[in-house]
């Protein structure tokens, strides 16, 4: 079907927050405009950790209905989030429980458990997927352990935008993109690794069948397209990893680029077209995984500004709030490299005080102790800028054909400050934006999926030609 204009919704869901995004198709550049925002956190329950689906669903309806309330004839919907974690499903379909968070400590030390039904060297062969107590194979053997009641009836899981689509749809589905972030994916065969189920006594039908990004789901159900005065518009399986809609998003004109999508957390790699897997690539904890047409992710997640996100609401309580553009002179007043942190160190996954993490860090290693917001601020984005360098370089030796340029993606792209901090510890040229390359993933997706585009080359073209990113060179 021939249309001039093509209106696309995307439902983009970060760890911190989310919206809904309208994008426009139109003359071959694609526009983007927010609909609504709303805060996304997470709910502490008797010392669990989860994530209120039922508040995101109704966040995904209100976002809907201020569409429609636009007169915005919608041509399909897609939904990304992030990766790992997932909704138990019971025999008739009801959500057994709300998600567990990877923020949730329950999986500490569970990895290590795990290796003693398979090797760790054997699952990383299998997966190809970097050892994280996170990942959705150790929340599913720490739910066991514990005898959490939703995993010991559950007839099936599903990942958060598979979860929110079937609300939307009743069709369950299996992203492979989200899929790819578990654990569970074989990246060679693209199926899910039975025997990384079959040894915790988990059956591995209760992985949903595996659809493709790009695949149409189903359309919206009677009664939700009534509520939300709609019409039963299809929905799309997405690139449902953000990251994956991220990549996909990159303006690049060759293969010759690593990416840095940098938001909550910050995830480098490069695309390759097979998987790489190593005992080199396995000691250096590099994960494989899935991108559109299949293309695979190699890379590495860092924390990002989860640090900087952190250390914000401790100040916001009391009483200091800050914008970002006076976050980034605050950091550019202080002189550099005077605390260095390794993002990564487990002291940061979720303490009770991000600051005092820092402080008592820098202590342990015998460095000044910050103390100013500038100074932590600074110790944050001089600490990523060599993990970035650290990363990269680790990327170069492996990857397949020479790196000539850094893509930074994401929210983090519009922080200048930190692009010219990575571009000088890499040596790269950077090139920042599109900020909104997630949600721009997502709905050239859904135009794929709708047949409107062809391939991840036209998509490519039609970003480049729709933004302006900024060039930061290499200096001092």
């Amino acid at each position: 079907m021939y249309k001039d204009t093509w209106h696309f919704f995307a439902f983009d869901l970060g760890a911190t927050s989310g919206r809904s995004m309208l994008g426009v198709l139109q003359n071959g550049k694609i526009e983007l405009r927010e609909l609504t925002r709303f805060p996304n956190k997470i709910i502490r329950i008797q010392d669990k950790y989860y994530w209120d689906i039922f508040a995101l669903y109704e966040s995904l309806k209100e976002g809907l209905i201020t569409a429609a309330s636009q007169n915005i004839e919608i041509d399909a919907i897609g939904i990304d989030t992030w990766g790992v974690d997932f909704v138990y499903t019971g025999e008739d379909g009801s959500l057994l429980s709300m998600p567990r968070s990877y923020r949730d400590p329950y999986t500490v030390g569970v990895p290590e458990a795990y290796f003693k039904l398979i090797p760790r060297n054997t699952v990383y062969n299998y997966t190809g997927i970097q050892v994280m107590n996170i990942n959705s194979l150790y929340q599913l053997y720490a739910a066991k352990r514990e005898k959490f009641s939703a995993f010991e009836a559950a007839a099936g899981v599903l990942f958060m935008p598979d979860a929110l689509s079937y609300l939307l749809t009743g069709r369950k589905v299996c992203e492979y993109t989200i899929a790819s972030t578990s654990q569970l994916l074989n990246p060679r065969t693209k199926t899910i690794e039975r025997k990384l189920l079959d040894v915790m006594g988990v059956d591995p039908t209760i992985i949903q069948p595996l659809v493709m990004p790009g695949t149409v789901i189903g359309n919206l159900t009677e009664n939700i397209a009534n509520e939300c005065g709609l019409s039963l518009i299809p929905v799309v399986a997405v690139a449902g990893h953000d990251t994956a809609s991220a990549v996909a998003a990159v303006p690049a004109e060759n293969e010759n680029f690593a990416y840095l999508s940098s938001g909550t957390w910050s995830l480098m790699g490069i695309e390759v077209q097979k998987p790489i897997i190593t005992d080199e690539t396995c000691e250096l904890n590099f994960t494989n995984e899935g991108g559109v047409e299949g293309t695979i992710r190699f890379l590495k997640n860092i924390t990002g500004m989860w640090l900087l996100e952190q250390c914000r609401k401790e100040w916001e309580a009391a009483g200091q709030k800050y914008t970002y553009s006076e976050i980034v002179e605050l950091s550019a007043s202080v002189a550099g490299f005077r605390f260095v942190i390794d993002p990564d160190h487990l002291s940061f996954a979720n303490p009770e005080s991000m600051t005092r993490a820092i402080a008592g860090y820098c202590a342990e290693n015998n460095q000044e102790i910050p103390a100013s917001p500038a100074e932590f601020i600074r110790c944050i984005f001089d600490s990523l800028a060599l993990k970035y360098k650290n990363v990269l370089s680790d990327l170069q030796k492996i990857a397949p054909f020479p790196i000539e340029r850094l893509h930074v993606i994401g929210g983090g792209s519009q922080n200048k400050f930190l692009n010219q901090l990575t571009a000088n510890a890499t040596g790269l040229p950077v090139i920042a934006g599109p900020s909104e390359a997630t949600a721009l993933g997502n709905v050239m997706m859904q135009a794929k999926g709708l047949g409107v585009l062809n391939s991840l080359q036209e998509i490519r073209s039609i970003i480049r030609d729709s933004v302006s990113p900024e060039v930061f060179y290499p200096c001092n």
